[in-house]
């Protein structure tokens, strides 16, 4: 495992700086929802193109859910930990990909604040019980599905994702791990190889 000591955490403050400035964009851009917006309201920014559509998801991505209704919270707690542990072990090796970690961090941080506490401050529900606030909405694309696609072929579809900040900064930092990830390993060679 690569080295940790504390004159390679000298990055940190601000790995942790960018993730924390994501998780307040994030959540001031929901409160100004919450306080202007009723639920299922629709505002057009670009036409039908952009929208602020004010939902609430209660499951994953594409509002898929599973297992008891706190599994999902958990499992994201979980799941940010370990990147959070990731980041502190490995951050200083490479920064673009540093970033990349911390750009996810901050958005699962800012979608678990959702999960564990609107639902109690919204609505008086149990902790861990909440919902994600979305209103990013974006009308992709609507047409019919090729029959050759497995499973929806020949269907109608529209691809019209509601999301947020935190969404946003989840799915840049996902395209950065895989766009900087060679770089990453490369630079963990460097720093693992025995010098002679």
């Amino acid at each position: 495992m690569t080295d940790i000591s504390a004159r390679d955490r000298t990055w940190l403050p601000s790995a942790l700086a960018t993730s924390g400035a994501l998780v307040v964009i994030d959540q001031l851009t929901k409160v100004i929802v919450l306080r202007t917006m009723s639920l299922g309201d629709s505002i057009p920014v670009l036409g039908s193109w952009l929208r602020l559509t004010f939902t609430e998801n209660p499951g994953m991505a594409f509002g898929m859910s599973f297992g008891p209704p706190a599994t999902i919270t958990i499992l994201s707690v979980v799941a940010t930990i370990v990147i959070g542990v990731y980041l502190v072990r490995i951050g200083h090796v490479h920064a673009p990909y540093r970033y990349s970690l911390a750009f996810v961090l901050g958005g699962a941080t800012g979608n678990i604040i959702d999960r564990v506490f609107y639902g109690k401050i919204l609505y008086g529900e149990p902790l861990f019980l909440g919902h994600v606030v979305d209103f990013i909405h974006v009308d992709v694309w609507r047409g019919w599905v090729p029959d050759a696609v497995p499973l929806i072929g020949g269907e109608y579809m529209a691809l019209f994702p509601i999301w947020n900040v935190a969404d946003m900064s989840i799915v840049a930092g996902v395209v950065g791990i895989l766009v900087f990830q060679n770089g990453y390993h490369r630079r963990l060679e460097q720093t693992i190889a025995p010098t002679t």
